[in-house]
């Protein structure tokens, strides 16, 4: 971070990637918290001389950087402070304001083996996660996660106690082996029985230092039957959806899930799903050596890809499940789980990282998903024939999610260029081949960053932000959030479609009330209403905490609203409204929740208590 970069965040103040310390007492103790936050989550910088005076940051300077930084380096390698370093000393920086000196510690991301990154000699209980402006104690789950991601020894290979062949579903079994006999009928696996089988694919494994033998996670991962799945995994999900309307008013017109009428294990949703995947895909199809029509193309061969690659690389033991849809415009496979290489590296190719290799195995032998890192160039291949769209790789952070969208829309279709047109006016054919690639992709996904605009151009991030800001100026793009965390739509085009409310909560065995219930969405009227009142809020950087906690009971009034609208009406990070409005005003009793009993319900939202107490 530069002189210059450091006074413009000064007027921001801290956000996702930045935290200000006095430091006029020594180096703060409070900092190891924000270097072991930042280290978990996307890295940032941690500066020391900046106080912090009726909302606003000021550099004070600090007296003795080179004493604060020998107490800094000094717990830096200290395993007892912080568990494992992840600066070195080109990360720090002392800038001089004056007479004033300022230190800057760039924090980098810890890579996944580094993970978690904590203080205090205890993982459980001094691991830390950013969270917009501030840093928060991870929960034991949290750091469980991050734990078995860490370690080299493979997700899938932990052997079930109490779980056997029992607990598998036998025609699962037999299918698979049916597929693998036509794909490779002399291979020996075939003359083993289902026990031997399984042991040979790593679904049944004897742990050679304790003894320990059975049926492992991988097996039932993918013969296992529904019963024996969420006993082992209670928060065990799949999901397909097909919406074939841009319609927010209708919901899926087929959907596949764990309902009790089949066994939800992962070869049978793979091969029920890959089907509709291609269904009606419109390709041109293309003729082999001797003039034969190839039975499917680079797009279908990229489809089985990303749907092999969601089933086998998510973490199947964290809370969120696998869903994968396909929409008029796009395919979206979501997974649990971060990656397991860096995004940039991802769209290199030539590194493969499984986080399940014994599935990815199996799968393998069936003649699905490709090895050494091959597979998502093979779906960029895919995608740059068709001229369509770059799929979009993005990870969220906080939830632990990856998704990937592949959008089969023509890079500029012509109803698209003539919307960008309307937005821009005559000064569209004088805009740079960068600022046509910004505006396309907020067209197609709706909302964008920085760090999605990368893997479409080959400029530095630096230069991405300059264009980014350019068509901010010019009212060509709106935007929302501060630094990393940093939105950008086109104008007119606020995600309507996420704002819910409703005047009354369903009764509790209402089929409203289901999981896969939608909130209805407000009137434009209603609409209009709620961004007035977020104004006052909305178009500060900063806001004082009694004016933010007004107006969200002002805009909770008569109606629940969720986590992720209140955030987007008041132009904040989803963590922060929670963690420094929702919770402390559920605790007040100022506002109360729609599912009290159940904090994370997929539908939840909030609503004011008036003075009756309804």
């Amino acid at each position: 971070m530069t002189l210059d970069e450091l006074l413009e965040r000064l007027d921001i103040g801290e956000s996702q990637d930045v935290e200000f310390k006095q430091a006029d007492g020594g180096f703060p103790r409070s900092a190891w918290e924000s270097v072991s936050a930042f280290a978990n989550t996307a890295g940032g910088y941690l500066v020391l001389g900046i106080r912090e005076r009726d909302g606003r940051f000021e550099p004070v300077g600090v007296s003795n950087p080179s004493a604060q930084l020998k107490v800094f380096w000094d717990g830096h390698n200290n395993p007892q402070r912080l568990s494992t370093p992840v600066c070195s000393d080109a990360d720090v920086t002392v800038h001089e304001l004056g007479e004033r000196r300022l230190v800057v510690i760039t924090v980098p991301p810890a890579s996944r083996t580094q993970r978690p990154v904590f203080i205090g000699g205890n993982p459980l209980t001094g691991t830390y996660k950013r969270n917009f402006e501030g840093d928060y104690r991870c929960t034991e789950a949290e750091v469980r996660r991050m734990l078995r991601d860490a370690s080299d020894e493979p997700q899938d290979g932990r052997i079930l106690a109490h779980f056997g062949l029992d607990d598998l579903d036998a025609d699962t079994l037999k299918a698979f082996r049916q597929r693998f006999r036509s794909r490779e009928p002399d291979h020996p696996f075939l003359a083993l029985d289902d026990h031997g089988l399984l042991t040979q694919l790593g679904g049944w494994r004897r742990d050679r230092v304790s003894g320990e033998e059975g049926l492992t996670l991988t097996g039932l991962l993918m013969f296992g039957r529904e019963r024996s799945l969420l006993d082992a995994l209670p928060r065990y999900h799949l999901d397909y959806q097909e919406k074939h309307s841009g319609d927010p008013d209708e919901r899926w017109q087929f959907r596949l899930t764990l309902d009790g009428r089949w066994q939800p294990n992962l070869f049978n949703f793979y091969y029920r799903v890959y089907g509709r995947l291609v269904e009606g895909l419109n390709v041109p199809f293309k003729l082999d050596s001797e003039s034969v029509r190839v039975g499917e193309t680079h797009v279908h061969q990229a489809l089985r890809e990303a749907l092999v690659n969601t089933l086998a690389h998510a973490d199947h033991e964290a809370p969120q499940g696998i869903v994968v849809t396909k929409r008029p415009d796009a395919f979206v496979f979501r997974n649990a789980g971060r990656l397991r290489v860096p995004i940039e590296r991802l769209y290199e190719g030539g590194i493969s990282d499984p986080r399940n290799p014994s599935l990815q195995k199996m799968f393998q032998m069936l003649g699905l998903g490709e090895k050494s890192g091959s597979g998502f160039p093979k779906i960029l291949r895919a995608w740059r024939e068709q001229h369509w769209l770059i799929p979009l790789v993005s990870e969220a952070l906080d939830l632990e999610i990856t998704t990937l969208t592949l959008p089969f829309a023509s890079l500029i279709p012509e109803e698209v260029e003539r919307e960008l047109r309307e937005v821009v006016g005559d000064a569209y054919t004088q805009l740079p081949e960068l600022d046509r690639i910004i505006l396309l992709l907020a067209h197609r996904f709706g909302e964008i960053s920085n760090a999605d605009v990368q893997p479409y151009c080959r400029e530095h991030p630096r230069d991405i932000g300059t264009h980014l800001k350019s068509l901010v100026d010019h009212d060509w793009l709106s935007r929302s959030g501060q630094a990393r965390g940093t939105r950008y739509r086109l104008p007119g085009r606020l995600e309507t479609g996420q704002l819910f409310l409703e005047a009354e909560p369903p009764p509790e065995n209402s089929e409203q009330n289901s999981a896969g219930s939608e909130q209805k969405e407000p009137s434009s009227e209603q609409y209009t209403e709620l961004i007035a009142i977020a104004a006052s809020v909305r178009e500060k950087g900063r806001a004082g905490k009694d004016l933010v906690r007004n107006t969200i009971v002002r805009l909770c009034a008569g109606r629940f609203l969720s986590l992720r609208t209140l955030a987007e009406l008041l132009n904040r990070e989803p963590d922060s409204v929670r963690n420094h409005y929702i919770t402390p005003m559920l605790r007040e009793g100022l506002i109360r929740a729609r599912f009290p009993e159940h904090p994370n319900h997929p539908q939840q939202a909030y609503r004011t208590i008036d003075k009756s107490g309804v």
